[in-house]
Order: C-alpha cells, then sequence, then structure tokens
C-alpha cells in the first residue's frame, strides 16, 4: 500500500513539474513582443537609472520583448513606487525598487501610499553596492580604528556628510555610531553630488554613501576609503577592507536595486519574469556594465527575496529609530 501511494506522489509531482514548464513557456510566451514598462522611482542619471538602463535593454533581449524606461521620481521614490502598485498585474509593468523605496521608506514615512509588501510581487533582486565610508587625506586618518580613536578623542566635533536624512549613508552611520559608541555629526545634503564636493574640499571631514558616488574620487586620491560596509570586500577596491574586519563583526549594509511587479501576478508569469531577471543579473554583459562603478550584479529571487526584503525591513527601521527620526 505505500509503496503504491509513494507512486502516485511521484506521479503526482513530475505532473506538477510538468505543468510549471508548461506555464513558464506560456508566460514567456505571452510577454513575447509586448512592451514592458520598467518605472525608474527616481530622475534619469541617478543610481537607480545607472542600473536600470543596462537591465531593461538586457532584460528586453531576454524575454523577447519591448523594455522601457519610465523616470517617475519624487517624494523619496514614493511617487513611482505608488504608480507601480496600482498598475494592472499583468506583467507589463514592473519597478526597479530600491532599498529606500521597498525597506527604508515604511519607517520614513507616516503615511505611504503604497505598502512595501504588499502592494507587489517580488521578481529579484538584480544589484547591490556596499556604503563606503570615506575622508578628506587631511585627516588624520587611515582606518576604522583611528577614526573612532578620534571621534572618542573629541566627542560631538568630527561631522559626516551624507546624500541626505534617511539615505542609506546615513542610516549605515546611524548604525555605525551605535555599534562603535562615537558622537560624530550629521551633516545632510540634497544629493550625493554636492557632498562629495565639500568633503573634498575638505568643508567636511567624512562620508558615508555608496561606493558608485566616491568610487573615482578615491581613485584620483581625493577621498581616502576606510571601509566599505558590504560582507566581503568590493572587487573594485579589493584593498579597502569591510566594517567587519575593522572590528565590527556581522556588520554589514548594502544599498540594493531589485525588480518588482503590482501585487497579484500570477505564480507562471513571475516565474518567467523571476528567471528572465536573474538570467540577466548573473550574466556578463549586465556585470560588466556595473562593476566598474563599484555596483555589483546579484540574484536573489522567490522566497530568497521575500526574506531578505523581511530582514531589510527590520534593520533599516532600527536604524531610523536609532536616528531618533520621525516618519515624516
Amino acid at each position: 500500500m505505500a509503496a503504491h501511494w509513494r507512486r502516485r506522489d511521484v506521479l503526482t509531482g513530475l505532473v506538477s513539474a510538468a505543468c510549471l514548464a508548461g506555464g513558464l513557456r506560456g508566460a514567456s510566451a505571452q510577454l513575447e513582443s509586448k512592451q514592458i514598462r520598467l518605472i525608474v522611482p527616481f530622475p534619469a542619471g541617478g543610481p537607480t537609472d545607472i542600473v536600470a538602463r543596462p537591465f531593461a535593454q538586457l532584460l528586453s533581449d531576454a524575454l523577447k520583448a519591448n523594455v522601457i524606461i519610465d523616470n517617475r521620481g519624487g517624494a523619496g521614490g514614493s511617487i513611482g513606487a505608488d504608480a507601480a502598485a496600482k498598475a494592472d498585474p499583468d506583467g507589463t509593468t514592473l519597478i526597479m525598487g530600491t532599498v529606500g523605496t521597498h525597506a527604508i521608506n515604511s519607517s520614513l514615512y507616516a503615511k505611504l501610499p503604497y505598502d512595501p509588501v504588499k502592494s507587489f510581487t517580488p521578481i529579484a533582486v538584480v544589484a547591490m553596492a556596499p556604503v563606503a565610508i570615506v575622508v578628506h587625506p587631511s585627516q588624520p586618518i587611515n582606518s576604522v580604528a583611528e577614526l573612532v580613536a578620534l571621534a572618542k578623542q573629541k566627542p560631538g566635533t568630527l561631522n559626516y556628510a551624507t546624500a541626505g536624512v534617511g539615505t542609506p549613508g546615513h542610516l549605515t552611520a546611524e548604525l555605525f555610531k551605535a555599534a562603535s559608541g562615537i558622537d560624530i555629526q550629521h551633516v545632510p545634503y540634497k544629493g550625493s553630488a554636492p557632498a562629495v564636493t565639500d568633503v573634498v574640499a575638505g568643508q567636511v571631514q567624512i562620508m558615508f554613501d555608496p561606493l558608485q558616488s566616491v568610487l573615482s574620487n578615491i581613485k584620483g586620491g581625493r577621498l581616502r576609503p576606510l571601509a566599505v560596509s558590504s560582507k566581503s570586500r568590493s572587487p573594485v577596491v579589493p584593498n579597502v577592507p569591510t566594517v567587519a574586519e575593522s572590528g565590527y563583526p556581522g556588520f554589514e549594509t548594502t544599498a540594493w536595486w531589485g525588480v518588482f511587479a503590482p501585487a497579484g501576478l500570477d505564480a507562471a508569469t513571475t516565474a518567467a519574469l523571476s528567471k528572465a531577471a536573474e538570467q540577466v543579473a548573473q550574466g556578463k554583459d549586465f556585470q560588466g556594465k556595473l562593476e566598474p562603478l563599484g555596483v555589483i550584479g546579484a540574484s536573489l529571487v522567490g522566497p530568497a527575496l521575500a526574506e531578505f526584503q523581511k530582514g531589510e525591513i527590520e534593520k533599516w527601521g532600527k536604524a531610523v529609530r536609532g536616528a531618533g527620526l520621525k516618519p515624516q
């Protein structure tokens, strides 16, 4: 009797696998020659746009579809995210979500027009970048240990720049302050560019920002890198240690970019899009365009992405509360 049931279970499993494979092929065929809108919830030319454009081009090839970019900036990415959340869940509207739109904003804003989890179908995380800690070369600081020692010697007198309140750089700094027990003062800017300009000019001593925004100045010797916030070192600055290596085991933050569809997308189309996104993210073409910028192609799909997003919402929520930021 038991053998009979086992045979039936095997046959059921084979039928289910065949149905899924058929569904995948059907969903892929349905998307062929379609126009797919990839919403970028920030202006053209910014970090998210830089990730999204080569991704859209390569996703077009993978799906045999026409993937176009739709820049919808404003409100920390919330305007674009809301537009994506309200679109029909038919696979023709996607969003290049970020650590901001799909993790940080839920703690930073009192009333979001969308829910970062319930309003979306997760497709895949496709790229990540560490936050870099850099200083002006005139500073007597050559390592994280020396930064902490100087900050403890002169509490409240060192300043750090970021691209703005609630950005990955700001919240990484707040997590680092909590981990190291130091008191350094936040100087928020309206974007990475003006912040970098002032740190290079020596107006502010320290900066926390995703690696791609400071990389050219690191390579030009205008900024001195102390550490990166990722779990492992960045291949573009392999001599720069991680924060974890620098005496803070387990410390890890990353800026990331992930593709999401509106909630309610059917399983077969979700699987087809996830497979195509993973193929692009792992491909040499995509990685070759991003890695010189300090951004790494990555792929997290399915349950792994859902679990990752849950952890990110908790981590960044703790950072927002630790920074004493009141929801806006």
